[in-house]
């Protein structure tokens, strides 16, 4: 069994790896043109395969990890989004979808669970419990601010480019900050929360560029 986690865990890096490349690549090209579509594509296919090996590996014996689960649904979550906010476009789609709706809240309940666990390891002074509270905080806004969207798509233009760009940016963060952590080993509760904050920082800037 540790041989298959260690396989699963090496894949999981492999893919992850490439996902933050690729990632990088998509976000300095200009963006809608061929070099920025198939980076994209690569960062979303590495991305999934990535999270999803990080979700067995967080489930297997000795390995077992809620945070790393909870966060690799949650990454899973943003790159659905991220792809799906593309789709929105008021000329082929009158209205969200099942499976759109489905997503936001799959991920409106993790956050909620997210949110119990932080207040609970607050109280119980359980280490990085804040990191609970913070994801938690994050997801719950991302996946309210989806049913916004889904009510104001057909009259805020650019409402799916903003959307993609801040789901898409948030996983190239969860892929950074993994890099961080798992890569160089440096897990203090500073480093899980930095990325987020510097990527969000560029999505504000991003997104009021796009308003304009």
């Amino acid at each position: 069994m540790e041989q298959i986690a260690t396989v699963l865990i090496y894949t999981h890096a492999f893919f992850g790896g490439l996902g933050l490349f690729t990632g990088f690549i998509s976000v300095i090209v200009k963006k809608g043109g061929s070099p920025h579509k198939k980076a994209g594509k690569v960062f979303t296919y590495s991305m999934l395969l990535s999270s999803l090996l990080s979700l067995i590996i967080a489930l297997m014996p000795n390995h077992e990890n809620t945070f790393l689960l909870l966060i690799g649904i949650f990454t899973i979550y943003m790159i659905l989004s991220g792809n799906r906010a593309l789709t929105f476009n008021p000329k082929y789609k009158t209205k969200a979808h099942a499976i759109d709706k489905i997503i936001s809240v799959g991920m409106l309940i993790i956050a909620l669970i997210m949110l119990s666990l932080g207040v609970l390891g607050l109280i119980q002074k359980i280490e990085n419990s804040i990191l609970y509270l913070f994801f938690g905080i994050l997801g719950s806004f991302m996946a309210t601010n989806d049913f916004k969207i889904y009510r104001q798509f057909k009259e805020r233009k650019n409402a799916r480019i903003l959307s993609h760009i801040g789901r898409m940016v948030g996983a190239l963060i969860a892929s950074f900050t993994a890099f961080l952590v798992a890569g160089l080993h440096i897990g203090s509760t500073i480093v899980w929360i930095a990325p987020t904050i510097v990527g969000t920082a560029y999505i504000i800037y991003t997104s009021r560029k796009y308003k304009k």
